[in-house]
């Protein structure tokens, strides 16, 4: 592909950008296939009581998939992201053989370890070169678009192992999907997606200024991103908030479920509610942030997401829980998409893809730190403290965006 036959833009760039919005269905079903029946399989199979200890899984997966993104993004820039994204499928291929003959829960925590390296991977990889196809006009759509491929994605598997499970049995048989999930993904990822780099040399050399200065090194992306840019500062901190809830809802909310006595089926179905509502109405929340700009989605996502788990901790039948899936499923979607358009909108994009690492590895901390947080309370102070916990730190969250965040695509 020579240098005039590239255009940025998702029209332009449909066929491919189509093709990784696939892939990352695949990757997004990687990760349903947990949600609704680890922490059961926990306490069934290998008799775990702890929520700590139940929720291990999760603070392994945060930390390997966070660690893993903030390097995804600096492999990608030397290596390649189609190179990265093979390797992430790669890494994913003994995961689902763990999980189902898995004799003692250090094999679960060991698939997680790789899941979470695999996710940072190819998640990472796919965001960034949806990111390089379009360029700036569609940043929004393009993330609304990824992230509603994944979270549908996780909604679909959670409901289907669920179902799966409640007619033959927490394993084997739910994690069969998993294989297949890992083979297409590999597939696609190998014989059809093509590299994405050159875009963003084209986009370099068409930009006076994007954004601040290029040319930075690892370092002064990082704190940044982390720290001093008040804009990037206030994604990543909005974006650790919102997995640590995501954590929470992962680990303590089948357990909520179950103790109000519903049933595996039922416990699938709400499982699946959450992230379905999250995925699907991202296409519309990241078009959306195109048009009004980044920073009161962001702001009023996060204070939605607390109205939702507070909603979950108040109720105790199906009907309440699934009103309170629904509120954490449109916050969450109207801020995901739209905290990684503004990382795109406010880095240069020489050191972009290196920012978006940095704001991953703080995102997905989030995991960790919401398992940690959300198992310890749990286990000293119960189920529903932990949640009211949770759901206070989201809206703190929201609140420190409002103060400190200025809205980032008139930076541009």
């Amino acid at each position: 592909m020579t240098a005039h036959s590239i255009r940025l833009g998702l029209r332009e760039n449909i066929g491919q950008f189509s093709l990784l919005v696939i892939v990352n269905a695949f990757v997004g079903a990687m990760v349903g296939l947990e949600r609704s029946i680890l922490p059961a399989i926990a306490e069934h199979d290998f008799h775990l009581a702890a929520k700590a200890a139940i929720l291990s899984f999760i603070v392994v997966f945060g930390v390997s998939k966070a660690m893993t993104n903030y390097l995804a993004g600096r492999l990608s820039d030397r290596f390649g992201r189609k190179q990265v994204l093979v390797a992430g499928w790669l890494v994913a291929s003994p995961v689902p053989f763990m999980l189902m003959w898995a004799p003692q829960w250090d094999w679960v925590v060991a698939a997680n370890v790789l899941l979470g390296v695999s996710q940072g991977l190819t998640w990472s990889t796919t965001v960034i070169m949806k990111i390089d196809l379009v360029g700036p006009k569609q940043r929004g759509l393009a993330m609304g678009l990824n992230e509603f491929a994944g979270y549908a994605a996780v909604a679909a598997s959670a409901l289907a192992t669920g179902w799966i499970a409640a007619q033959y049995g927490l394993r084997p048989q739910p994690f069969y999907l998993g294989i297949v999930y890992v083979v297409a993904g590999l597939l696609l990822s190998l014989l059809a997606v093509r590299e994405t780099r050159h875009y963003v040399a084209h986009e370099v050399s068409n930009l006076a200024t994007a954004g601040g200065a290029g040319n930075l090194d690892q370092r002064e992306i990082f704190w940044r991103t982390t720290l001093t840019d008040h804009n990037l500062s206030s994604v990543s901190q909005a974006g650790l908030v919102n997995n640590l809830n995501d954590g929470m809802a992962w680990g303590l909310f089948p357990l909520v479920f179950a103790a109000a006595g519903m049933n595996l089926s039922q416990i699938g179905v709400l499982a699946a509610i959450y992230p379905a509502v999250w995925g699907c109405t991202q296409i519309f929340t990241g078009a959306l942030s195109d048009r009004i700009g980044r920073k009161w989605l962001i702001v009023g996502g996060m204070w939605v997401q607390a109205a939702g788990i507070i909603f979950t901790a108040s109720t105790a039948g199906f009907l309440g829980f699934a009103t309170g899936g629904v509120l954490l499923g449109i916050g969450t979607a109207m801020v995901y998409p739209t905290l990684l358009a503004a990382i795109g909108d406010v880095a240069h994009p020489t050191w972009r893809a290196s920012a978006v690492g940095v704001y991953r590895l703080w995102r997905d901390l989030g995991y960790a730190v919401g398992a940690l947080l959300a198992g310890i309370t749990a286990d000293w102070f119960g189920l529903e403290v932990a949640v009211w916990l949770v759901a206070i730190l989201t809206f703190l969250s929201g609140t420190v965006a409002a103060i400190r965040m200025k809205e980032t695509i008139a930076t541009k």
